[in-house]
């Protein structure tokens, strides 16, 4: 009973569906200006057997499940348009299609490259998983990955495709909810688990490690640091190498980063992750991914900026440190001080201008005994 509750939890964890389904959609979905439709399989298995339940053009449904999915998709949607400016899922317009009530009791949701799947979860462990905004959006955002990057799904490049679609989950979620970053729960799918699971979610970003720890599932087993790196063999078995645990290690990073500039957490934090995302390739690694967010934050607001230091800060604290920077440069952080972050940047600044400062006086010092030694000559 443990085992297939874990596996159960591991997968809906992921909420990866099936990957080689959705691999074998990939760039063959029809541009539709992101248009939404919601088709209730009314508990069959046949995709193209089910029937419409709501459209753009029509009134909301009576069933909460079509809604709360037609709605997860636009919120979904909306936020990749008006945050980033991505037109879609694939950036050209994809339409957007929910498919509810899959199956009997079904403990998954997933994105297969051309739909939204939702199950309704069995009553015992799993609720119906139209009812968790950032599972919609993590599950939409694997496919903004496979549009941009491509991470390969295994070992340290499908943690971080895993990764990825937490952290613009969360973002999703708080962007909806108009929420900075030091108000956010940082938790992924807290709504999925029944009354009678002992479990505050499926992941924690916050604190990788500790979403759950109860008899049926054991303890959370993601790592928050590189020296707790899991490793596992890359098979089905062995989670693809990990890729649902080792994804706790950037997941605190981008937590890091981004109460470490503080503010609303999809503006600075999340728009040097996407772009790092988009300069990404399939076989990117932690420190590849990492390097990339501190150039990106560099070419966005600036050489020692508040933002930089704080990405840099986050990384160091999980245990990468960023290839080029000596160890133990601009740990301190900034820290928001507003709703906005303008204190948090300030402090950044201000650490910055005293690291300078110390560096001045040192050289200034070190020219005086230069010039003291020549007198003496």
């Amino acid at each position: 009973m443990h085992q297939a509750a874990l596996d159960t939890l591991l997968t809906t964890a992921g909420l990866r569906g099936e990957r080689a389904v959705r691999a074998s959609f990939a760039g063959t979905a029809t541009p539709g200006n992101g248009r939404r439709t919601v088709f209730d399989c009314q508990n069959g298995r046949s995709l193209p057997l089910a029937v419409m339940a709501r459209s753009e053009d029509g009134p909301a449904a009576t069933d909460d499940s079509v809604n709360r999915a037609f709605e997860g998709l636009g919120t979904t949607h909306d936020f990749y348009h008006e945050v980033f400016n991505r037109n879609s899922i694939d950036d050209r317009g994809m339409r957007l299609d929910g498919y509810v009530h899959f199956s009997a009791k079904y403990n998954n949701a997933f994105w297969d490259g051309q739909q939204m799947v939702f199950g309704d979860g069995d009553g015992e462990i799993f609720t119906d998983f139209t009812g968790s905004l950032d599972v919609i959006a993590h599950e939409l955002t694997h496919g903004v990955t496979e549009n941009t990057a491509g991470l390969a799904y295994h070992d340290q490049p499908g943690a971080l495709n895993e990764s990825i679609s937490d952290v613009f989950g969360s973002l999703v979620k708080q962007w909806f909810r108009k929420e900075s970053a030091d108000k956010a729960d940082w938790l992924i799918g807290p709504e999925v688990f029944t009354p009678g699971i002992d479990a505050d979610a499926l992941r924690s970003m916050k604190a990788p490690g500790q979403a759950y720890d109860n008899a049926m599932f054991g303890k959370d087993p993601q790592p928050d640091h590189m020296s707790r790196f899991v490793h596992l063999p890359d098979t089905e078995r062995g989670d693809n190498g990990g890729v649902h645990i080792n994804s706790g290690i950037p997941n605190k990073a981008f937590y890091l980063a981004a109460t470490g500039i503080g503010g609303f957490a999809w503006e600075a934090a999340g728009l040097i992750w996407y772009e790092a995302l988009k300069a990404s390739t399939a076989e990117t690694q932690f420190q590849d991914f990492a390097d990339t967010t501190y150039q990106k934050a560099e070419a966005l607001y600036g050489a020692g900026s508040a933002e930089q230091l704080a990405v840099l800060a986050a990384w160091q604290e999980v245990g990468i440190q960023i290839t080029g920077v000596p160890a133990g440069v601009a740990r301190t952080r900034s820290r928001a001080g507003n709703r906005n972050g303008g204190t948090g940047r300030q402090d950044g600044l201000t650490a910055l201008t005293k690291q300078i400062g110390i560096l001045t006086t040192q050289v200034t010092s070190l020219a005086k005994d230069v010039a003291t030694l020549k007198g003496k000559k």
